[in-house]
């Protein structure tokens, strides 16, 4: 069955499945979820531990010898298999359709996976661990949900902060959860329950946000022009490569200029953005960026865009003036501002 991650602690008040698999990028939550597990499982007699990682040089013999083995003590086992790439294989996937096929009742399976892409998502083997035991499926905290995240997590230390407070954080931990979780705990330490200052957060909480490339144009298309400059500033101090960064909005403009293209001859934006494959949270960002931006705004980013690829190469660009990163900055409050 399926399970909700919120859900987990209810569900560990009864008696254990005997698979639990967790699928997630957030890995914060992910080791939150699995220890949940593990702390169940001590408490329930399953004292001994095997622990497998399928890697290049891993035998799927291994996973079946753990499950038939037995504790020299008589103990209750938790087989733990990681499965980091999240593909298994052929073999391994008809190795784990078998496993789940013949689950030993004295032992307790928990199985960790990244995020599955679509088409893993629809795999036999995967299925098969769906049927046979509680399959958890954390997804990513996006940007838009971090602050009621971070709210959540300094209640539970039974401190709060205003919006103000929230924001500071969270643009400061935007991409690394695990980080907002270790500057959360450290509030904790640093100042007794009740409600926190800006000033009290302000000097306590790190710089420590991760910044995704393509998360650049959810903050374009959204038309957030703070968050915009803070992460082109951010990417450029990590040292990411500007033509990766170039060619992210480069597509992205493409895309707006063919959808706008499409809306100016009449088609429906629904039809538009099924036929281009946009969908979820990308989807409602799209509709009032393109009511925002003009066709001929598109065009021009477009050559501009062209413009910023031969500085890149090292050749002059009429249109700007200082280093790529600042003309990548300019394009992309033009497509921000509309």
């Amino acid at each position: 069955m399926q399970l909700r991650a919120d859900a987990l602690d209810a569900h560990l008040t009864k008696s254990l499945a005997p698979l639990y698999v967790i699928t997630s990028d957030e890995h914060l939550l992910a080791l939150e979820a699995a220890d949940k597990i593990r702390r169940t499982a001590r408490a329930q007699g399953f004292s001994e531990r095997d622990v497998l990682t399928v890697e290049r040089s891993f035998k799927w013999g291994e996973l079946s010898a753990a499950n038939q083995s037995q504790s020299l003590f008589g103990d209750r086992k938790l087989i733990e298999l990681r499965i980091p790439t999240g593909k298994p294989g052929k073999i391994g996937g008809q190795a784990l359709q078998d496993y789940v096929a013949n689950l030993n009742p004295d032992n307790l399976t928990l199985i960790t996976l990244p995020k599955l892409d679509w088409a893993t998502q629809k795999a036999a083997w995967v299925t098969a661990l769906q049927q046979a035991g509680v399959y958890i499926e954390i997804p990513l905290i996006e940007r838009a949900q971090l602050p009621a995240w971070i709210g959540a997590r300094l209640a539970a230390h039974g401190q709060s902060a205003d919006r103000q407070g929230i924001d500071f954080i969270a643009d400061r931990v935007e991409g690394n959860l695990l980080a907002a979780h270790q500057e959360i705990q450290k509030l904790a330490l640093l100042y007794p329950q009740g409600k926190l200052s800006f000033e009290h957060i302000q000097d306590a909480v790190l710089n420590v946000a991760r910044y995704d490339v393509f998360k650049l144009n959810e903050a374009m298309l959204a038309g957030d022009t703070a968050r915009l400059a803070r992460m082109v500033e951010g990417l450029k101090g990590e040292g990411e490569a500007l033509p990766l960064i170039l060619w992210a909005v480069s597509e992205e403009i493409r895309t707006l200029l063919k959808l706008k293209s499409g809306m100016a001859q009449g088609r429906p934006i629904g039809a538009l953005l099924k036929e281009y494959r946009i969908w979820g949270p990308r989807e409602r960002l799209m509709e009032p960026a393109l009511r925002r931006l003009k066709l001929s705004s598109l065009e021009a980013a477009l050559q501009d865009a062209a413009q910023i690829d031969k500085m890149v190469k090292g050749l002059r660009a009429r249109q700007f003036a200082g280093d790529a990163w600042d003309a990548l900055l300019q394009l992309g409050m033009k497509v921000a501002r509309g």
